[in-house]
């Protein structure tokens, strides 16, 4: 029974979807997060956690690193600096071509990421040059969307932040853009001390910084955020021996490919990926399954499979050190389909890079061969995903808001409330919590009516709420409450923890 009541759908569709301004002022009012700097006015495109945020992004950084590393026999963690040294970014390229085009309002000096602009307007960029853009921005005379001024020639724009390391500033360093350099950078040490052997991955979750010329979309575009990302070494002559592979070449994505997209076709078709690999749309075994395998983990999340498509790069956005590139891309309601994560082959371009800019060997010895390595790899962005379980959990009801947030995310799994602060029931409800507290992340609630205090836990996502009642001090029971169904169970004190624990892991 009390199973049966857990399995409503946690991220069951909303009579109304809901909107970026609702799940902002969600998020700030609860304490999900803030604007960092609030107390000034802010800072653009940065945001700090807060109490119910950091809890929340924990357990989805948790959750990933669980399912990416500690329960393979292949991964291997590190933790990179988020300054190295430059000519890291020399040899990645970033230096050289890690470029967005900025155009400036002559009116008013207002500046914008060019394909921004073009994009709000439904205009298709056929190729990310400056050429390309300042025609497409003449030909539909785009204008300054605060002013109407006239807009400058796009000119390119760094977006690495640079950094003077020293007391006599002597080096010019750079803020990471991205975690996967320092992989690449370490791949030797990794290899050496580990004793690793293909085919095996490295994996790492820390901040990455880009200097966004227009940070918008509340959490989704930001100038500090956090990534998760695995760099997959694979013999260049194995890339479809995959022993892995029958683990997910039966599960159906909806596909969007890039031949589609350059007919004119924005549907996404269904198909599994053993399909997928069979047609030759992924082009490698090894490519499909890491795929599948960062479905199978959004899915774990509560992201509904209908609004999570599988999108091929076409030619003209495949990026420099790409062999082929897909996005996990979520649907939105008030944004459209936009990518969370990324899964590259990047092939050997960066060891290669490095070889020639270090003159370090980082190869490795494979059935008696040396070989620089392929490198398949899926990068997700933290903030991205919070949006999307955030919005994917969003519910309206006649009388109430809720999040259906799996258990496993919930910042808080628990919430035990006295029905009411008198007749000894505060005191047993502590006892409860205090009991509680030492097994899962809980909180008390002992102010204001049963009914705000079922409110206030519904909207900020705790999946169960415990309350001491009269019955309670007579026979050591209490009730616990599911949020999605709003249903009740009686369960001992005893009894409890471990009843909760058994919820919070189904």
């Amino acid at each position: 029974m009390v199973l049966s009541l857990l399995m409503g759908k946690w991220g069951g569709m909303s009579q109304r979807e809901v909107t970026l301004d609702e799940l902002t002022d969600l998020c700030l009012r609860r304490g999900f997060v803030f604007p960092s700097g609030r107390i000034y006015g802010g800072l653009s495109g940065f945001f700090d956690y807060g109490p119910l945020g950091v809890e929340l992004a924990r357990n989805v950084l948790n959750d990933w690193w669980r399912w990416f590393v500690e329960t393979r026999d292949d991964m291997y963690g590190i933790d990179g600096a988020i300054i190295t040294h430059p000519r890291t970014w020399e040899a990645s390229g970033h230096v050289e071509s890690f470029i967005d085009y900025i155009v400036v309002c002559e009116k008013c000096g207002t500046e914008y990421r060019a394909d921004h602009l073009l994009e709000d307007l439904g205009i298709k960029i056929p190729e990310y040059t400056a050429e390309t853009l300042k025609r497409l921005i003449e030909e539909h005379n785009v204008k300054c969307p605060a002013c109407g001024g006239r807009l400058s020639d796009p000119q390119r724009f760094n977006l690495m932040f640079s950094v003077e390391v020293g007391p006599r500033k002597s080096m010019t360093a750079y803020l990471r853009p991205e975690t996967a350099q320092l992989i690449f950078t370490n791949f030797k040490n990794v290899v050496f001390s580990m004793g690793a052997t293909l085919p095996f991955g490295i994996a790492q979750i820390g901040k990455a910084f880009r200097n966004e010329i227009s940070p918008r979309n509340f959490l989704f575009r930001l100038r500090e955020f956090t990534q998760m990302e695995i760099e997959y070494f694979v013999n260049p002559e194995k890339l479809d021996d995959c022993p892995r592979f029958g683990d997910v070449a039966g599960l159906e994505v909806n596909m969007l490919t890039a031949e589609d997209q350059e007919r004119g076709i924005g549907e996404a078709r269904k198909m599994t990926l053993g399909e997928a690999v069979e047609a030759g749309i992924v082009k490698s075994k090894w490519h499909a399954y890491w795929i599948g395998e960062s479905i199978k983990w959004l899915h774990g999340l509560g992201l509904r499979p209908e609004r999570l498509r599988v999108r091929e790069h076409v030619k003209t956005e495949l990026a420099h050190y790409a062999v082929q590139t897909f996005d996990v891309e979520y649907y939105f309601p008030y944004m459209g389909w936009k990518e969370i994560e990324g899964i590259a082959n990047r092939s050997d371009y960066d060891l290669k890079r490095h070889i020639q800019y270090s003159g370090e060997a980082l190869h490795i010895v494979d059935d008696g061969k040396t070989v620089v390595p392929y490198v398949i790899e899926p990068s997700f962005g933290l903030e991205r995903i919070i949006m999307a379980v955030l919005t994917d959990a969003y519910v309206r009801e006649e009388k109430r808001t809720l999040l259906k947030l799996k258990p496993k995310i919930a910042p808080y799994k628990a919430a035990v409330f006295p029905l009411v602060k008198r007749d000894g029931l505060d005191v047993k409800a502590r006892e409860v919590y205090d009991k509680l507290r030492r097994v899962v992340r809980c909180y008390y609630d002992e102010d204001g009516s049963i009914g705000k205090r079922y409110a206030k836990a519904d909207e900020i996502g705790v999946p169960f709420t415990i309350t001491i009642d009269g019955q309670t001090l007579t026979d050591n029971t209490v009730t616990i409450r599911f949020r999605d169904t709003k249903q009740q169970v009686r369960e001992h004190v005893e009894k409890l923890p471990e009843k909760i624990l058994q919820l919070v892991n189904t």
